[in-house]
């Protein structure tokens, strides 16, 4: 190693030196045992929003991000460029060039607002869709939000070779025999910054897969996660089955559940379906108990008191109770009521045994219907009760009391009961067919999108770990065509929570409509090809339909969510904010000049209260902003400090404080005179706060 150290330092490029150091420190652990893979660092951004100029990392817009040109010179709209992989030199329109950043290159975020949906604007519950290259939005989440969020839960590319939507399909292709390394790869870059995010002390991940590369990712979650209690489900989501070629038809997908800490998997009151014997009637019904004691320790003289006398009408029909006989007397010397006759708990060999209950407890229960009467036989009128516990579970509403039957006993023909699962899921309405595609197709008419999850599938697992959470902070970092948001707030509007959810995808275009698009002369970046990206084209939409209750046409949803009486139409009291993960120019990131670009991120990092701020494009960067309904203020002119904490401590609901100053010492003095729960120091410099991309582990 000594040798190769020297070697790497008559490297002259520092920035090289750095990084062949860190591919060597990587390589020293690779492991020799359990799961192999290449650590492959084909991963580029396009950067838009930055300008193509001398000096610039470019690639061909409508090419691969990966394949990188240097700007040398720019003259009458044409860029010389140097081509990083053949050493040529080539001249190209500048109009067809994007900025580039590779792995391990900062880059400098900013928020852009695209769009807002408020369908509760007295609430402080706003959700937020970012658009991004997950790995870079994991990496600003990560300064926001490292160890507070709740639960994550994804549903990455499963690696199928499929092109309809693309994620990583520039380096994840279904021809490519390294495919299932690079997609590892991808994965554990992206699980590495979701750790940072989870509440180690109390929280869950939850990731879905199919067959493809279950075991590879499970393999890589132990690795990764080994604190965590680790389980596997098997869920039914296509009850018709998806034939294969030389295969079995595939019914079901699998679901990581990794649970850290404390968090524990809650027990919910569900439907039969979910019972591990559904056919087990004792299990999913009220369970009627013979009153008779039978067995050898139920013979009468071992609780006298409870042998007595139910009498019935001769048509069968209960009449009254009889008072208990001491152990002497004989019950053929008991005298029936006219019109009646005597049934004593005696088995059918003849025997006498005793009731479970003594008289006035069989009183008690007649009046409540927890005693039933079957019909008359040559033995008598079989008695059953409820025990104590099953009339604890009425009593508490875990059973639903329908009505009464005609012998006053009560009727519950839609019993649920708290249930433990257990790892095979077959529910109905976790089919991604009829609660998945077919739903997006009523919020969406005529918008494709491939394989979405049940709406209800990840509404249920969810709640398992989020149901005694009304704040939960969630987060889909894979949001695909929305569902998560979506299930989110039908967890809310269930139970009145006030849970939030974050979801970040990219805003890539199907294969197809990338084809048609570039035969019409649009490339990646335009806004004919941001419109029909996945982002804005399917996950916006429904996120806005979902809330406001009507399709993409405004035609009001139909029907009711599953479960519940909530309406479709009636939306959700919810808002939700919609923003392009951007990038700024590293030569004009000065934190005076981009203020305005900073309020997102700053909002979101003070907990999304309230509709996010904003500052006209012209309007000067105030020296302070204290803004009472996003529970935040910022101070920027440290002359002011005096004003500044006179509004801060007389506001209640300021929570959090922004200070920019470069000064530490000066800063800590400032905070000790405030009494906001959180404060934060901004220093001048832009790059000081927010770089990301710097490829650390």
């Amino acid at each position: 190693m000594a040798a190769l150290d020297d070697l790497i330092s008559q490297i002259p490029d520092e920035s090289l030196r750095e990084r062949i150091r860190a591919e060597m420190k990587r390589a020293n652990r690779q492991k020799k045992f359990g799961l192999v893979f290449e650590e492959h660092l084909p991963e580029a951004t396009p950067l838009y929003d930055i300008p193509v100029k001398r000096g610039s990392v470019v690639a061909k817009k409508d090419g691969q991000v990966t394949d990188i040109y240097y700007v040398e010179k720019i003259e009458d709209g044409q860029a010389t460029c140097f081509h990083k992989a053949t050493k040529e030199h080539v001249v190209l329109p500048v109009d067809a060039l994007v900025c580039v950043a590779q792995f391990g290159e900062p880059i400098y975020p900013y928020l852009q607002p695209l769009d807002t949906v408020c369908n509760a604007p007295d609430s402080d519950l706003w959700h937020t869709l970012i658009e991004a290259d997950n790995y870079h939005a994991l990496q600003l989440l990560e300064y926001l939000y490292a160890g507070k969020v709740d639960c994550i839960y994804i549903d990455p590319p499963y690696n199928t070779g499929a092109r309809d939507w693309k994620y990583n399909n520039d380096y994840v292709d279904g021809s490519d025999t390294y495919r299932h390394s690079k997609w590892l790869s991808m994965m554990e870059k992206r699980l590495r910054l979701a750790k940072r995010l989870l509440n180690p002390a109390d929280s869950v991940m939850i990731v879905t897969i199919d067959e493809k590369e279950y075991l590879h990712l499970g393999c890589l979650l132990e690795e990764m996660f080994p604190e965590a209690i680790m389980q596997m489900i098997s869920s039914v989501i296509s009850f018709k089955g998806s034939a294969r070629k030389q295969q079995f038809t595939r019914l079901d997908e699998y679901i990581y559940v990794l649970v850290f800490g404390e968090a524990t998997i809650q027990r919910l009151p569900l439907s039969d379906e979910w019972r591990m014997n559904p056919d087990d009637e004792r299990a999913t019904h009220l369970t009627w108990k013979y009153l008779i004691r039978s067995g050898s320790a139920g013979f009468r003289e071992r609780s006298p008191g409870n042998f007595y006398p139910v009498f019935f009408t001769n048509d069968g029909k209960f009449h009254s109770v009889g008072m208990p006989l001491p152990l002497e007397r004989d019950r053929s010397t008991v005298v029936s009521p006219e019109g009646t006759f005597p049934v004593f708990p005696i088995d059918t060999q003849g025997r006498e045994h005793y009731w479970n209950i003594n008289r006035d407890k069989f009183l008690e229960y007649k009046s409540k219907g927890y005693i039933k009467f079957g019909r008359p036989t040559k033995n008598g009128v079989p008695i059953t009760f409820l025990t104590s516990g099953e009339i604890k579970k009425v009593e508490e509403g875990t059973y639903q009391i329908d009505g009464y039957a005609e012998d006053g006993s009560i009727i519950s023909t839609n019993e649920v009961r708290d249930i433990m699962p257990g790892t095979q899921w077959r529910i109905k309405a976790h089919d991604a067919t009829r609660h998945g595609t077919d739903l997006l197709t009523k919020i969406l008419p005529g918008r494709q999108f491939p394989f979405p999850k049940s709406l209800y599938a990840v509404h249920d697992v969810i709640r398992f770990f989020v149901d005694s959470k009304p704040n939960a902070l969630i987060v889909d970092f894979f949001a695909g065509s929305g569902t998560t948001l979506h299930a989110v707030n039908l967890l809310n509007a269930e139970d009145g929570g006030h849970r939030r959810c974050i979801m970040v995808t990219n805003n890539e275009v199907s294969d197809d409509e990338a084809k048609a698009l570039r035969a019409g002369g649009y490339q990646p970046g335009d806004k004919e090809w941001n419109r029909l990206g996945i982002a804005r084209y399917v996950t916006w939409p429904r996120t806005v339909c979902s809330i406001e209750g009507h399709d993409v046409n405004g035609n009001p949803l139909r029907g009711s969510y599953l479960g519940s009486d909530i309406s479709m139409a009636d939306g959700f009291m919810a808002n939700a904010a919609f923003f392009k993960l951007g990038f700024l120019d590293k030569n004009a990131v000065a934190l005076g000049r981009q203020f305005k670009e900073l309020l997102p991120v700053l909002w979101l990092k003070a907990g999304a209260h309230g509709p996010c701020p904003a500052l006209e494009e012209t309007a000067e960067v105030p020296a302070m902003l204290v803004l009472p309904v996003n529970h935040f203020a910022v101070l920027t002119d440290e002359s002011q400090y005096e004003a500044f904490a006179a509004r801060v401590n007389g506001k209640d609901s300021i929570t959090t404080v922004y200070i920019v100053t470069d000064s530490e010492p000066g800063y800590r003095e400032m905070v000790s005179g405030l009494h906001a729960e959180d404060t934060y120091q901004l220093y001048r410099d832009y790059l000081d706060n927010f770089r990301i991309n710097h490829g650390g582990r």
